[in-house]
C-alpha cells in the first residue's frame, strides 16, 4: 500500500493574535487534497492541536478518508496549548477558561474565516477535543449555539461542573455530539485527582438524552490514551464529514 498518498499534505502555521489571552496563539491549518480557494470547506477545530496532529494522526486519517472513502474535504485547525496552562484554559474551574472560550469564538474562528475559504454556517464547524479538550469544546458550543452545533469528544472530562451547565438547557436537539469513552477508564489519574471517566460519561450521556441531544455515544475497549483515541477518530470524522 502506498502510504505516501496519505502522508503527503499541506499544513500551514499561523499565529492568531488574542486580546482575551493577551498574546498570540499558534495554530496549524491542514489543507485537504485538491484544495481550491474558489471552493468552500467545513472545518474541524481541534483543541490540543499538536496532539491531534502528532498522536491522533488527524491529518492522515482525514486524507485517507477523503481519498479512499469520498469523505467531504475539510480544513483542520489545530489550536496549540501550553501544557502548563491547559487546566486553567480547558477546565470550567480554570482561571483562564472564560478568556479561552471567548478567544475561540470571538478571535480564532473569525481569524480563520477571514483568511481561508471556510463555510460560515454552524453545521460546517466541528469542535473536537480529548479529555478536558472535550469539556471545553462542549462548553464553547453551549455558550455559542449560533456558531457551533457539532462536537466530537474523545473521553471527555465531563464532571459535575459540565453537567450543571447542561442542566441549564431545556432543549439540546440542535446539538450533534459524538462521545467516545473507554471501558478501562475507570480510574484515570489526572493532575486534579483520580476519576472514573466511564461513569462520568455515562451520567453525562443520560443527562444529554433528557435534553434530546442528537447523540452518538460509544463505549469501547480502551484506556485514557491517544493509542485508543487515534484508532477510533475516523468514526467521528465519518459522522460529521461523511
Amino acid at each position: 500500500m502506498d502510504d505516501t498518498r496519505y502522508t503527503k499534505r499541506t499544513i500551514l502555521k499561523e499565529e492568531v493574535p488574542s486580546g482575551h489571552l493577551s498574546g498570540t496563539r499558534n495554530v496549524k491549518i491542514y489543507l485537504p487534497p485538491g484544495y481550491n480557494e474558489l471552493l468552500t470547506y467545513p472545518v474541524l477545530y481541534c483543541q490540543d492541536g499538536e496532539d491531534f496532529f502528532n498522536f491522533g494522526r488527524t491529518a492522515t486519517h482525514m486524507t485517507k478518508l477523503i481519498l479512499d472513502e469520498g469523505l467531504e474535504p475539510a480544513l483542520i485547525v489545530g489550536v496549540d496549548v501550553d501544557k502548563k496552562l491547559r487546566n486553567e484554559e480547558y477546565s470550567p474551574q480554570g482561571s483562564r477558561f472564560a478568556s479561552y472560550c471567548r478567544f475561540f469564538a470571538e478571535e480564532l474562528v473569525p481569524y480563520v474565516e477571514s483568511r481561508y475559504p471556510a463555510r460560515r454556517e454552524r453545521s460546517a464547524r466541528v469542535i473536537a477535543g480529548d479529555s478536558l479538550g472535550g469539556t471545553v469544546s462542549l462548553h464553547i458550543a453551549l455558550d455559542n449555539p449560533d456558531m457551533f452545533s457539532r462536537v466530537l469528544s474523545l473521553s471527555g472530562a465531563f464532571f459535575a461542573d459540565t453537567r450543571e451547565r447542561i442542566a441549564e438547557e431545556n432543549d439540546l436537539s440542535w446539538l450533534q455530539l459524538y462521545m467516545l469513552v473507554g471501558l478501562q477508564e475507570t480510574a484515570v489519574e489526572t493532575s486534579r485527582g483520580t476519576f472514573d471517566f466511564l461513569d462520568e460519561n455515562r451520567r453525562t450521556q443520560e443527562l444529554l438524552e433528557t435534553r434530546e441531544t442528537d447523540l452518538v455515544y460509544e463505549e469501547k475497549d480502551g484506556r485514557h490514551v491517544w493509542g485508543f483515541w487515534q484508532n477510533e477518530l475516523p468514526t467521528g470524522l465519518r459522522l460529521f464529514f461523511g
